[in-house]
This record gives C-alpha cells, sequence and structure tokens, in this order.
C-alpha cells in the first residue's frame, strides 16, 4: 500500500491511499494516520479511488483514530470507494461513526460547509 497525502486548504488533508490495505501494510496507515492526528484539530478526507483491497485490520485503524480525532473537533470521512468497499464499510457499520462520500471532491466540499 502506499499513502500520501495532500492539502486541500489548511485545514483539510487528504490521504491517498493506493494498493491493498491489509495487516501486512496497516502499520503504514497506523504511521501515517499518526502524523495527521498531530495536527491541532484533524480534518481528513480518504482518498479510497485506488484502493484496490481492504481488510478489517486495515479499516481497524481509522476507528482506533475515530476518539483522538473527535477529541480535537476534527473529522475523518471517506471518499471513492469502489462498491464492494462501500458495502464493506457499510456492512462494519463505518457509516454510522464517518461520512462516506462518492467522490474526494464531495467531501472536500462538505468540508466548507
Amino acid at each position: 500500500m502506499q499513502a500520501t497525502v495532500t492539502d486541500h486548504r489548511a485545514e483539510v488533508a487528504v490521504l491517498h491511499l493506493r494498493g491493498e490495505l491489509d495487516a501486512d501494510t496497516a502499520g503504514q496507515l497506523h504511521a501515517t494516520l499518526a502524523g495527521l492526528l498531530e495536527r491541532q484539530v484533524p480534518r481528513i478526507v480518504v482518498d479510497l479511488t485506488a484502493l484496490k483491497f481492504c481488510d478489517s485490520v486495515g479499516l481497524s485503524a481509522f476507528i482506533t483514530s475515530k476518539q483522538v480525532i473527535s477529541s480535537r473537533g476534527g473529522w475523518l470521512s471517506f471518499a471513492g470507494a469502489d462498491p464492494f468497499l462501500a458495502q464493506l464499510m457499510e456492512t462494519v457499520g463505518l457509516g454510522r461513526y464517518f461520512a462516506i462520500f462518492p467522490e474526494v471532491d464531495d467531501a472536500i466540499a462538505a468540508a466548507q460547509l
């Protein structure tokens, strides 16, 4: 898995994930998220457009970050998931805790509200 971060406006980071997110690559995601959680008010859009596979170990990294994000008044949203990953996220209940958008631009636009 490759993880890169781009900033849209000063306060919104887009985390672009590419490849496969599983037990072998979850450590890299944890490290990248740790850096983003250092921000005073973490506002993160996770771009899933190029993510080809994700298992429960990968998804758990986002869930464990939620407490830190919420305590600082921030948020994390997902965008661009393929139909299988979108269904997986709904099945495990991520839709109850995080906003899920069809496109990255939609998630960034929602951040401006």
